[in-house]
């Protein structure tokens, strides 16, 4: 599974990024996650650019998106691939010296990537199972890529 996430991390790479982009890809999250109990958070380290609670989401769903959102800015990579490559090993993020109150290694956070530039930001599903966040955000990613190619 390392070697996959790797991978489909490498394949995400955004033209820009900036407001009208992060409201771009927030309203792409809303569509997939219609009908499920989940908190959407697209941030940077010192801003939060959109931020939606669906319908029936707990607000420690939020906690999560934080936390999950930290490992990824932290690490700049998805947080369930930090998770994979910490469970391999035997780890957890305390080896970096980082507290399970501010940071965890579970799936839903991928950074935001800028051709030519690097990370930017965080987007961050949280409430469903960790695969399902990961892979959510993805396809919203893809999504926005997409719309960038076609001159969207």
């Amino acid at each position: 599974m390392i070697t996959e996430l790797e991978t489909e991390f490498a394949s995400l790479s955004l033209q820009r990024f900036d407001e009208t982009e992060a409201l771009a890809l927030g309203q792409i999250l809303l569509g997939l996650t219609q009908g499920k109990a989940v908190v959407i958070s697209i941030r940077s380290a010192l801003r939060v650019f959109f931020h939606a609670a669906q319908p029936n989401s707990a607000p420690h769903f939020d906690l999560w998106a934080k936390r999950k959102g930290n490992t990824a800015l932290m690490f700049q990579l998805p947080s369930m691939l930090v998770g994979e490559r910490n469970r391999a090993k035997g780890q957890s993020l305390s080896i970096h010296g980082l507290s399970e109150a501010d940071y965890a290694d579970h799936g839903g956070a991928v950074p935001i990537r800028v051709a030519g530039v690097g990370v930017v930001g965080v987007a961050v599903i949280s409430g469903l199972a960790s695969i399902e966040d990961h892979a959510l955000v993805v396809a919203g990613l893809r999504a926005l890529m997409q719309q960038q190619a076609s001159g969207g």
